[in-house]
């Protein structure tokens, strides 16, 4: 089977990565708050809300992404739905935010500004307890977690994979991305969840809250990375890159594919949810726009940028393509397909190993020439054996010489 340049990376946390971890958190909850509320706007170090929010929302893009690796690049399974289960989360959530308006809404009404628009008289049965802070979290865990799982077991077991597996969660992200945009669904049409006032009872726009929001989306980043490292880690993580490498010989030793594809296919959509829980509260909207196909392919681009089976490299592809997709689409709306198309491209030809593993292969690189050059020293190094002095001539009788023995 072949070795991915993954190795090194999920061989676990020494104490290296175990202060890089320490110094980000540090970093979320203690200098970028300072930054961002001590420091006066004009001061150089001075950190925007507009910065905390866009890298907030890259922040959360960044757990999908490391999501998506965990079941394509050590699964081998291609996902083009993972933007229904991330929507599906924010959409959990974001039902708590709508009941926190109460009455401050256009209308004055205690439902949702959009159901008194469509003449609703009461909130339907499934927004029961949707004024619960802790249900809704659980909802935006759960219910991406559940249809998962039922759509994973009959995929898995039907042996569904491949482009294949690929189109029909394709189908199935399209399908629900209909539905969501009826009015009759309660889920807001094609407006969505919007106009957003507290969370917990504090306001939503404060700083002190986006900076919480912040420190929240670095440590469930950091908390994917630390789980998906002890998964791969592991000896299910060894079994699953088997799975992927060849599935009908793990087979034919005794092991069920379908139990170790489920689960983290389970486990991924569930983290997809806590992403778009956290997503909701810091842009201010949920739409089915979320659900929409070009959404799930752009995750699947920020893993082959970043780097498939890495965990790492996702994060730098989620970054990549997200700031690019900012610049793009303020100074040249109308050429960023075209650049994340190109990007794609690119990648696929010349970087099959994403960023992450160019860094790879240019360390290598480095330690090989290092490696040569520390040979070349000590063989300098070395004095040279002395030389055997030559036999003096003799004549045989023939009259010809003769090298002595």
């Amino acid at each position: 089977m072949r070795t991915p340049v993954s190795v090194k990376l999920v061989a676990g946390l020494g104490p290296r990565g175990w202060l890089a971890v320490s110094a980000v958190f540090v970093a979320a909850w203690v200098l970028v708050p300072l930054a961002h509320l001590m420091l006066p706007e004009g001061h150089p170090l001075h950190i925007s809300t507009y910065a905390i929010t866009l890298i907030g929302k890259i922040l959360c893009y960044a757990v999908v992404a490391v999501a998506m690796d965990l079941i394509w690049g050590f699964g081998g399974i291609l996902s083009l739905g993972h933007g229904l289960f991330f929507a599906l989360g924010g959409y959990s959530f974001g039902m708590y935010l709508m009941r926190q308006i109460g009455r401050d809404g256009s209308y004055g009404a205690d439902i949702p500004d959009f159901m008194v628009f469509l003449d609703w008289k009461e909130l339907p049965w499934y927004w029961s307890g949707t004024d619960s802070f802790l249900w809704c979290l659980l909802l935006a865990v759960a219910v991406p977690g559940v249809i998962a799982w039922i759509f994973g077991y009959f995929a898995f077991r039907s042996r569904i994979k491949g482009v294949y597996f690929s189109i029909i969660t394709q189908a199935m992200t399209y399908a629900a991305m209909l539905f969501f945009f009826r009015n009759e669904t309660g889920f807001g049409g094609n407006n969505g969840f919007t106009d957003f006032k507290r969370i917990l009872g504090y306001s939503i726009t404060a700083p002190e809250t986006r900076v919480v929001l912040f420190g929240l989306s670095v440590t469930l980043l950091l908390g994917t990375l630390i789980l998906g490292k002890a998964l791969i880690a592991s000896k299910f993580g060894r079994v699953l890159t088997a799975i992927r490498d060849a599935e009908n010989r793990v087979m034919f030793i005794g092991y069920n594919p379908l139990h170790y594809k489920l689960f983290i296919w389970t486990v991924s959509a569930m983290l997809c949810g806590l992403a778009g829980a956290l997503y909701v509260p810091q842009v201010g909207i949920i739409n089915p726009s979320e659900m929409s196909v070009a959404n799930s392919i752009e995750i699947a681009i920020w893993v082959a940028v970043g780097g498939r089976g890495t965990l790492v490299g996702p994060i730098f592809g989620a970054g990549i393509v997200n700031l690019s997709k900012t610049w793009f689409t303020t100074s040249f709306p109308e050429y960023w397909l075209f650049f994340l198309g190109l990007l794609f491209i690119l990648v696929t030809l010349y970087l099959p190993e994403g960023v992450a593993g160019l860094w790879a292969r240019i360390k290598a690189r480095r330690a090989e020439k290092a490696a040569l050059a520390a040979a070349r020293t000590e063989a300098a190094a070395v004095p040279a054996a002395p030389r055997t002095p030559a036999a003096p001539e003799s004549k045989l009788p023939n009259g010809t010489a003769a090298k002595g023995a």
